[in-house]
């Protein structure tokens, strides 16, 4: 059943008919042979401080490190590699958020195949500019992934171009699911796998294979709770799906039928995270790990950091499955994770509006070690009387304590002082 602690909404997992599935662990082998020599063959190793962090046994497959920074270069290669002459000849084209994207973009280039990618227009700038640099001609059309999908498959009906999909395809499910036979090869003990959710491809390759070389490990899904569309499908749920995500790699509205089909007989449970949690994640990978993930790369950490206890003990396997983060964005996480770690906080101290106060206030803080980072006065927007001014200031401490011991000292020196949204 799944947990009631980060949804609003839990039902039993309905029971399926017993039958075939669209892919089998014959066709996910015959995918690793056809892709063997051009998808690198990313690390699997284990993490000595996440493990104790969470203690659990995690193993990380940096699917961020491969050629265009996310796993999706597997299936794609797989779609491209079955198609006719005459249909490499015509060209393809694919809708995707970015990964899908690149990876057919730059293996279509590879195998001088012309592609047209479809991406949703609020598609970060570094996936727009990195499929266009493999050679792609890039579209932007659509609000949110189904739009984009709409338009590429009435424009690739006119221009005689073959679709591939991003995750309703048997190929590409297969492509996706040797991520599996690489790690268990490696970790062949691992207890559970944490998978992303987006459209469905990459949990749906990835169990069919797992269940078939173990058949009693554990495969577990994760997705962001404001695109919660793999975990409705399965549930029988009707959570919104829509908003802003960190995660927008698997922001989708609707999954797959194929993924869906085989998320419905093989996933054992869909974790639900926060934005908050993806955004730890975010930082943690990179402050441990040293490796930088995008929000849905994030995510099988995201839902470790949400449920810790049902992971305790555990042999772990989570897929950082992608790296391409936009910069600007990836500032703007790290920040606010040390504004919740307590190592960056705004002040805001009531001051008279006179000489030297500003002075007293810095020598304070310099004494307590703490680091000034920016400043600055409010005196008209201010319910202050005439003579007080508002001191707004920045500051760098090492931890909440650190930060606590900060204001207790200018508390006792006479000045009220709030943080940051406790006003």
């Amino acid at each position: 059943m799944v947990s009631t602690r980060h949804v609003v909404y839990s039902a039993e997992k309905p029971q399926t008919e017993a039958g075939d599935l669209a892919v089998t662990l014959a066709d996910v082998e015959s995918a690793a042979r056809t892709i063997s020599g051009s998808i690198v063959d990313t690390d699997c190793k284990v993490s000595r401080t996440l493990s104790k962090l969470f203690d659990a046994e995690i193993w990380l497959k940096f699917e961020n490190l491969q050629f265009t920074g996310a796993f999706k270069e597997r299936g794609a290669l797989n779609r491209l590699m079955a198609l006719s002459p005459e249909e490499r000849r015509r060209g393809v084209i694919a809708m995707s958020a970015g990964n899908h994207a690149q990876g057919v973009a730059y293996h279509a280039s590879r195998l001088g195949i012309p592609a047209v990618i479809v991406m949703p227009e609020a598609t970060p700038t570094v996936k727009v500019e990195n499929t266009r640099g493999h050679g792609a001609e890039v579209i932007l059309k659509g609000a949110v992934l189904e739009e984009s999908a709409a338009f590429a498959q009435a424009y690739g009906r006119e221009k005689g171009l073959t679709f591939v999909h991003p995750y309703d395809d048997a190929l590409v499910i297969a492509g996706q699911g040797t991520i599996a036979i690489e790690m268990l090869r490696e970790a062949p003990d691992l207890d559970v796998l944490v998978v992303p959710i987006g459209g469905g491809g990459l949990i749906a390759g990835m169990a069919v294979a797992a269940k078939a070389l173990k058949p009693d490990i554990e495969i577990v899904g994760v997705q962001a709770r404001l695109y919660p569309s793999m975990h409705n499908a399965t549930y029988g749920g009707s959570l919104p799906t829509e908003g802003d995500t960190l995660a927008e790699g698997i922001a989708v509205k609707v999954p797959g039928e194929l993924p869906a089909a085989i998320v419905q007989k093989l996933v054992d449970d869909i974790v639900l995270v926060s934005e908050a949690e993806l955004e730890r994640a975010v930082s943690l990978l990179i402050s441990i790990e040293k490796t930088v993930v995008e929000g849905a790369g994030a995510a099988g950490l995201a839902a470790l950091i949400a449920q810790p206890e049902r992971f305790k003990g555990k042999k772990v396997g989570l897929i950082l499955c992608g790296g391409n983060i936009d910069t600007r964005l990836l500032a703007s996480v790290l920040t606010r994770e040390l504004a919740r770690d307590g190592r960056l906080s705004q002040l805001t101290i009531d001051i008279p509006d006179k000489p030297g106060q500003l002075a007293g206030v810095s020598a304070i803080i310099a004494e307590a070690q703490a680091n000034v980072v920016e400043v600055y006065h409010q005196r008209v927007f201010t319910e202050l009387p005439a003579k007080g001014t508002e001191l707004h200031i920045v500051i760098e401490t090492r931890d909440r304590n650190h930060l606590m011991m900060v204001l207790k000292r200018l508390g006792e020196a006479g000045f009220r002082v709030f943080v940051k949204g406790s006003r």
